[in-house]
């Protein structure tokens, strides 16, 4: 009897050991310090997970002081908070600006790009602290969990993700935010989002977007408070501003103020003083309705003002310089890869392969742009460089140069064979019926 009470006691203790185990099982959650995250946070402690905080600063302007203080005050066990501001700009933002990523013609994939620099951090993190599970905020109908989870699954593929807007105990009790914001205060969380304002926002250095609450309805206008970054058009300066932006390699290299006669340099500066011009301008608003990868259609708006600046300066050199049909292959394969990015490819072999040729594009654009900023517009108002595809003599009107006029008729024979030969096709046709 003695022996079999010894058993079940010993094996009740194991049971009890392993379960613990488990319920202690250390978590980093990607933090931002707001609603959901704060709610998630706190739910995950009382799941019973040691929850590791990890916030990435990739030049949102949050107090980060007062973001440790609130993660600590619900009860994580560490909080960890990275600069990723220059790692974002060069490794993500510049070869944005190189590739002429534009997805859907219209949006610069700010929040797209941020993701897997977040991820990669969030991966570091978890190796470092030999944390094999991840948890994020990311909504069920939204882009971002793929964002999160495909690059995380790439850089860690032994790694385990909890996302608790997928998780049916969490959402039956959360509907929306309404059900966030009664969690929060119930359980003393500070949170800035109220039932009045309950739109989403997130920042970094390359634009602030804007979703949810009343932008849900697409025909809804933005408040005019909503805007944190630019200055509405009809309330920019009536005095225009000129700027130069010099490239090398595709990649920003200087730019400089011509009214002041005042240069700026390095990848942070760049970004931060061309987001102050083109916000003082009022560039780089957008309201779209665009079409998430998971097969839905979401209404966003979108705040890009240096990378607006860049992207239209970029593409003015890019056609000075580059050779005609690179230049249209260039443009295919960047519709190829804003693709992949914004669906969370990142860390895809197409994406680096993708991205591998549309870099070697770049080795000769070098040169400078000068652009003039007015009313919500980018105005480019010359270009130059000291080499380029460009041949004035060539291309004069009042230089004969080693052009032969006499050529050009050939060429133009040539190429009516073709429509001439349509035109008897469609006569024939026509005759017929």
């Amino acid at each position: 009897m003695i022996i079999i009470f010894c058993k079940k006691l010993i094996q009740f203790e194991f049971t009890n050991f392993v379960i613990m185990s488990e319920l202690k099982k250390k978590i980093i959650l990607a933090y931002s310090g707001g609603l959901d995250t704060s709610c998630i946070l706190k739910w995950l402690i009382d799941k019973g997970y040691e929850v590791i905080v990890y916030v990435a600063n990739i030049g949102q302007e949050d107090d980060f002081d007062a973001v440790r203080e609130k993660a600590n005050n619900i009860g994580a066990s560490k909080v960890i908070i990275e600069d990723l501001k220059e790692k974002f700009i060069i490794s993500y933002v510049w070869p944005l600006i190189k590739c002429g990523l534009l997805y859907e013609g219209r949006y610069l994939l700010g929040t797209s790009l941020a993701r897997p620099c977040i991820s990669e951090g969030l991966i570091n993190v978890a190796k470092k602290e030999n944390a094999k599970i991840i948890s994020h905020g990311a909504t069920g109908k939204g882009n971002d969990q793929i964002r999160f989870e495909l690059s995380c699954y790439t850089l860690y593929p032994e790694v385990q993700i909890i996302a608790p807007w997928r998780e049916a105990e969490f959402f039956d009790r959360f509907q929306g935010r309404s059900d966030l914001l009664k969690y929060a205060e119930k359980n003393g969380i500070p949170v800035s989002a109220t039932p009045k304002d309950p739109w989403s926002m997130d920042a970094n250095l390359l634009h602030i977007s804007y979703e949810s609450g009343i932008l849900e309805n697409p025909n809804n206008s933005a408040p005019k408070n909503l805007y944190k970054l630019t200055k509405d058009q009809i309330d920019a300066s009536d005095k225009f501003q000129d700027i130069e932006i010099n490239f090398l390699k595709g990649v920003p290299n200087f730019i400089k103020d011509c009214e002041r006669n005042e240069i700026f340099s390095g990848p942070l500066k760049i970004m931060e003083i061309l987001n102050k011009f083109g916000g003082n301008h009022g560039i780089g608003r957008i309201d779209i309705v665009e079409n998430r990868y998971i097969g839905l259609k979401s209404r966003g708006i979108y705040e890009s003002p240096g990378a607006k600046i860049l992207h239209e300066a970029h593409k003015d050199l890019e056609i000075f310089l580059l050779d005609k049909e690179i230049l249209r292959l260039k443009f295919y394969l960047s519709d190829k890869m804003s693709d992949y990015v914004y669906n969370g490819f990142w860390f895809s072999p197409e994406c680096d392969f993708v991205k591998t040729c549309l870099e070697t594009s770049q080795e000769y654009v070098n040169g400078t742009v000068r652009v003039r900023l007015y009313k919500g517009n980018v105005i480019i108002m010359g270009r130059s460089s000291e080499i380029s595809l460009y041949n004035e003599s060539l291309v004069s009107m009042d230089i004969k140069g080693d052009f032969q006029p006499e050529d050009a008729g050939g060429f133009i024979r040539i190429q009516a064979v073709r429509l001439k030969e349509y035109q008897r096709f469609k006569l024939q046709q026509q005759k017929k019926s």
